[in-house]
């Protein structure tokens, strides 16, 4: 298997951060279930099941957004916007 390719400005995980973080882990793990069945099933996909499936994206990167802004106001980093 390929070494993983890091994203700029983005610095690796540590495992102190993936024990304090396991909400977020759970969400975006939940996320990444969601997409790659997506990918695999996207042809067979009719029209309501692709809408569903786009709500059920758009709901989980709200939830993810939610979860990363009030960790960081609870863990007083950063200003609101």
């Amino acid at each position: 298997m390929p070494p993983r390719k890091s994203t700029p400005g983005v610095r690796a995980e540590t495992g102190r951060e993936r024990r304090t973080n396991a909400e977020l882990r759970e969400l975006l793990d939940e996320m990444i279930v969601h997409v790659r069945d997506l990918a695999r099933r996207a042809a067979e996909l009719n029209a309501p099941e692709l809408e569903y499936a786009q709500e059920r994206l758009e709901w989980l990167a709200d939830e993810i957004w939610d979860t990363v802004i009030r960790l960081r106001e609870q863990s007083g980093g950063g200003k609101k916007r």
